[in-house]
């Protein structure tokens, strides 16, 4: 079944921790994607989708600045963050396992989100739409953003691992559009 990734009502945030005592937290402001969610055999969905490395906003402009540089994510050569899912395991009916590919800053590595579906609901005007979350821990090091600076009381400027909580709404698109579509 063909759905549409509903932008206004998702969001990919982050949160990393900042010299060992506290945690920044970040979003991807622009991001796209194709998912081909099947409601009656989710193990048959698909998931591949393309995050403008760019668009990271952890409201410091200049923090955002290092963070676009070649030190962390290197936008310029490495404009986009992409995962494909290559595997979905069903843990209930409301609960699995998405298994895919990041790549990040030219790296790619398999991770596995925990997701949970929230079901379906029918707006007010007619639409129907699937809720999802979905979290992971990474640790940046395996994407090679080996960046840091040592703290002069012990530890690290920036934390290695980094919490990734995925909030996203699709919308079902109608039959016969999907089917003229194709």
């Amino acid at each position: 079944m063909t759905w549409n990734l509903d932008k206004s009502h998702s969001e990919i945030l982050f949160a990393v921790r900042h010299m060992m005592i506290s945690k920044v937290r970040g979003q991807f402001e622009s991001f796209d994607g194709d998912i081909h969610f099947d409601p009656n055999n989710p193990t048959a969905s698909t998931v591949d989708i393309q995050i403008d490395a760019a668009s990271i906003n952890t409201r410091d402009e200049k923090r955002d600045g290092h963070l676009k540089s070649p030190d962390f994510l290197d936008v310029a050569n490495h404009p986009y963050i992409k995962f494909k899912s290559t595997k979905i395991e069903q843990a209930s009916a409301n609960s699995g396992k998405l298994v895919g590919n990041l790549i990040m800053a030219g790296v790619t590595r398999p991770v596995v989100l925990d997701v949970e579906y929230a079901g379906t609901a029918v707006s007010p005007w007619g639409t129907t739409s699937a809720g999802f979350s979905a979290k992971t821990r990474i640790k940046r090091s395996e994407w090679n953003l080996t960046w840091n600076q040592a703290l002069e009381t012990g530890g690290f400027l920036v934390g290695d691992d980094i919490d990734i909580s995925i909030e996203v709404e699709l919308v079902k698109v109608p039959e016969q559009t999907a089917e003229a579509a194709a």
